[in-house]
């Protein structure tokens, strides 16, 4: 072969592999680019209709690259402990600028966890040898920066081997970075917040599916199943409030229709009427509430009283009967947000449910529900890892599904869990849940 042939068809090779490299290249950024971070739908994407992002987010497994996994097992221990972070005392709440209002929602939270531990327990204990699993329970008081402080008594003082914790978005996301130094797995079974696993900490995880998925819902039944277009809201003052309703916000203005109006409201407050006045004023066709349940029933009540029979949109916190037994008898058209559906008739739900009146007396909730899967998940990691923290955290980060009783979970690149939510809607004086295809029919 003459040598100019040669180089030719050692050039067109070449040339080739290097057009097939960047090829495969392109269409593997192509394909990473049109993931979506947090399971967001098209129509819900920042400037998706304008331009596509240079980088994206959140999308790349969490690692975790330090010092841990050599650390042997202690030769001997009385029990494992896990630790409990959790509001299940009243106090003073500097983020609210009053009485702390989450006691009701962390004892139901410690419930879960209790059942749990004690399900262990009856099983074996750990990895069966009769070495119980004990649960270190720690106040969350609300106080700015107290939730830190718990979290290095859990860790240092209690020695546990990973934490459950907590409600309050402000307080989680202060125990999450103090977890992060101490290098302690924390499981998250309450907090809701959006932002929460944004810190990219891969020392923490999450169960419940958060306002995210609950605001994509809520806004597709807003606006393409009932079709409406003229909102307004109302919600707390605090960061449950504030932070839970962005992505309901962000989704109406990228449909065009932005938020006529957002008021808001100290925790604790019981007189609306400034507030719905102007609402009123503004001729809605829908009211969304982001709050507690006590107000969110005051809200709709005085709403009602006032003549506005528009829909009322909610968080998954009014979701309760004492949101019923609160709101008045002009109850229709209300619909929430939930993380799961209660009413599914899984068997693993209907054991659970069995299993935990049977244990309090009294039916299960959310963060009942979400607390029991979130301490199974920690003990299935401790037993497969060892008395090891940093194993332990290797361990949950595999999970990337979990068959819990509140339903099959799915977790996303930074540990959170994004299954879809389910919409509540008030029919004839009882929560009904649906799911997306259900209520969008």
């Amino acid at each position: 072969m003459k040598p100019f042939i040669f180089f030719l068809l050692l050039m067109l090779l070449t040339t080739g592999l290097t057009i097939t490299a960047q090829e495969g290249s392109e269409s593997a950024e192509k394909k990473k680019e049109t993931g979506s971070y947090g399971r967001t739908p098209a129509r819900y994407v920042p400037f998706g209709k304008f331009a596509k992002p240079y980088k994206q987010f959140f999308l790349d497994p969490l690692e975790y690259r330090g010092y841990g996994r050599e650390i042997p097992e202690p030769e001997h221990v009385d029990s494992v402990k896990i630790g409990f972070l959790g509001p299940i005392e009243p106090t003073v709440s500097v983020a609210t600028g009053g009485l702390s209002h989450e006691e009701s929602l962390g004892k139901k939270m410690l419930q879960g966890a209790e059942l749990a531990i004690e399900q262990a327990n009856a099983r074996g204990g750990y990895r069966g040898g009769k070495i119980p699993y004990k649960l270190i329970v720690r106040n969350d008081n609300g106080l700015w920066g107290a939730s830190g402080n718990e979290i290095i008594h859990l860790a240092y003082k209690d020695n546990v081997w990973a934490i459950l914790g907590t409600i309050d978005g402000a307080n989680s996301h202060i125990a999450i970075r103090v977890a992060l130094k101490v290098e302690i797995p924390m499981m998250n079974t309450g907090d809701t917040d959006p932002t929460f696993t944004e810190t990219a900490i891969p020392w923490v995880f999450r169960v419940i599916t958060d306002d995210r998925q609950m605001c994509y819902l809520l806004a597709d039944y807003v606006f393409k199943k009932l079709k409406l277009t003229r909102i307004a809201a109302l919600r707390a003052n605090n960061r449950y409030g504030r932070i839970g309703i962005d992505e309901f916000r962000d989704a109406a203005t990228r449909l065009g229709h932005p938020f006529l109006a957002e008021l808001n409201y100290p925790v604790g407050d019981t007189d609306f009427t400034p507030q719905l006045q102007r609402i009123k004023s503004l001729n809605p066709e829908a009211v969304i509430t982001y709050g507690d349940a006590a107000e969110s029933a005051l809200i709709l009540k005085q709403m009602r009283a006032m003549g506005m029979n528009q829909w009322f949109i909610g968080s998954d916190r009014m979701v309760s009967t004492d949101f019923i037994k609160n709101a008045g008898d002009n109850i229709d058209k209300v619909a929430a947000g939930y993380p799961y559906d209660p009413d599914s008739g899984g068997p693993r739900y209907l054991e659970f449910n069995r299993l935990f009146i049977k244990r309090f007396g009294e039916a299960p909730e959310t963060y009942a529900a979400h607390a029991y899967d979130g301490m199974c998940m920690l003990i299935k990691a401790i037993e497969k890892a060892g008395l090891n923290r940093a194993r332990i955290r290797d361990e949950l980060a595999k999970i990337k599904r979990f068959d819990g009783v509140t339903g099959k979970k799915e977790f996303d690149a930074v540990f959170n869990n994004i299954s879809p939510a389910a919409l509540a809607v008030l029919e004839k004086g009882r929560w009904v849940f649906y799911s997306h295809e259900e209520a969008m029919k």
